[in-house]
């Protein structure tokens, strides 16, 4: 994440809703054969490798990896040498794993896609490598002078991805789309490598269009299960999109989604959205050591670093297969923020009078995600609290039908007999709850 001195603490249509909805149905069927064939590439995905990774890198000899510093490029050197050991192409300039400016290095590596013409749609996976050396007061909270060995910030980031990469060598076809694992360097000094990316692409990716992006930031203080998910709101549809890979039993991840509106530029998922690319970022979530020499590896929540890295691999992979056009950027999202969600999401009381309903619910609609209608409003003794559905819940199906939006809903659950089944998200898990009305 960068220094404290920067950080804070196209409308969608009804006919776009349903062409989401379609997509993630295929995307994550819940196929059995499918998922025994990600086996054996997410069983590659381990907390113990995940931990040599960040014990170089936090290691006191690369002395906090600044950007452009010895500590720096002996970071660099080692994330090439995992490269290589895993095969994967160079995709820098003239040939090598670099792409230099301003005295660093970005680190880029392609695994080519295998649709002739699918494959020149880039999916970049990516997490910066630099911290902020020995600290300072423009870049640490201090104390100052002492090496500040990132090792959550981000070394974890960087372990998560090297761990996706071997993963993605595993897996029993190439993807569709292309993916490009980029280490960053130069984001604690102003996100400076993923905005030179953005400006001047190598040759070798020239004839490539990045479609979509994700960001892995500090993802080593898993707390709780709890996983933090931003950029969600930059296409319709990718809520939804996290959601079911977090929840397919073949990914092993089944985290607590905290899905975050808020837009800053506090780290490199920031230079794509501004270039209007989709992007999704994951985080664990800041803490007392951010940013201090006390940021050390045996602080990191090694076991935590696993299903965050599994989640990764189901949702990039099945954005990467997805036969069809990828949502397109959806600019209300440069408008959003987690005041938007409050609004949207703030359980409504039950003291206007309106009449409670056959079960009970009362749901809000969600313009970015329309097939996903927001509960806002439970009565009290109804089929709904009865059945345990909460305000802030997501109904996704009816009886087992995906619905398309909240008219849609509303019709089925109108037509419903005297017991039915819906789908709900709650807090990035997905529920079945059976509403039953009382029998008189």
């Amino acid at each position: 994440m960068p220094s404290p001195s920067r950080k804070a603490c196209r409308p969608t249509q009804s006919g776009d809703v349903i062409a989401v909805a379609l997509l993630a149905a295929a995307w994550f069927g819940g196929v059995a054969a499918a998922a025994e064939r990600m086996s054996a590439a997410h069983a590659t995905i381990k907390a113990a490798d995940a931990g040599r990774h960040i014990g170089v890198l936090a290691d006191d000899a690369f002395e906090g990896r600044e950007g452009g510093s010895r500590g720096g490029r002996a970071a660099a050197a080692y994330i090439v040498e995992q490269l290589t050991k895993l095969g994967l192409e160079p995709a820098g300039d003239g040939g090598s794993y670099f792409q230099p400016f301003g005295g660093m290095r970005n680190i880029l590596a392609i695994l080519h896609g295998s649709d002739p013409q699918l494959s020149t749609e880039l999916i970049i996976v990516g997490a910066h490598y630099d911290h902020v050396g020995y600290g300072n007061a423009d870049n640490s909270y201090g104390p100052f002078g002492y090496v500040h060995n990132g090792a959550d910030d981000n070394a974890s980031g960087v372990a998560g991805l090297l761990e996706v990469a071997e993963a993605m060598q595993h897996l029993p076809e190439r993807p569709r789309r292309s993916i490009l694992f980029a280490f960053w360097d130069g984001e604690e000094k102003g996100l400076l490598g993923s905005y030179h990316f953005l400006r001047v692409k190598p040759a070798a990716l020239a004839h490539r269009r990045v479609a979509f992006s994700v960001n892995l930031d500090m993802i080593g203080h898993l707390r709780g299960e709890r996983l933090e998910v931003y950029g969600t709101r930059t296409a319709p549809g990718l809520r939804e999109a996290v959601l079911q890979a977090n929840n397919r039993p073949g990914n092993a991840a089944g985290l607590e989604l905290s899905f975050v509106w808020d837009i800053e530029d506090d780290s490199d998922h920031y230079p794509f959205i501004a270039a209007k690319i989709p992007t999704v970022m994951f985080h664990t979530g800041l803490h007392d050591h951010y940013h201090r020499p006390s940021d050390d590896v045996h602080l990191v929540n090694l076991d935590g670093i696993e299903p965050v890295a599994r989640l990764t691999l189901g949702f990039v992979t099945a954005i990467a297969n997805d036969p069809e056009a990828l949502p397109t950027f959806r600019p209300e999202s440069r408008h959003e923020s987690n005041a938007t969600r409050n609004r949207l999401e703030g359980s409504v009381p039950n003291t206007d009078g309106s009449p409670r309903g056959r079960w009970g619910i009362g749901t809000r609609h969600d313009p970015g995600e329309q097939s996903s209608p927001v509960v806002v409003r439970i009565w009290r003794d109804s089929p709904a609290a009865r059945a345990g559905l909460s305000p802030g819940d997501r109904i996704l199906t009816v009886d087992g039908v995906r619905i398309t939006g909240q008219d849609d809903m509303l019709a089925r659950l109108r037509t419903a007999g005297p017991q039915t089944a819906v789908d709900v998200e709650h807090r990035g898990r997905i529920m079945r709850l059976d509403l039953r009305e009382a029998v008189e």
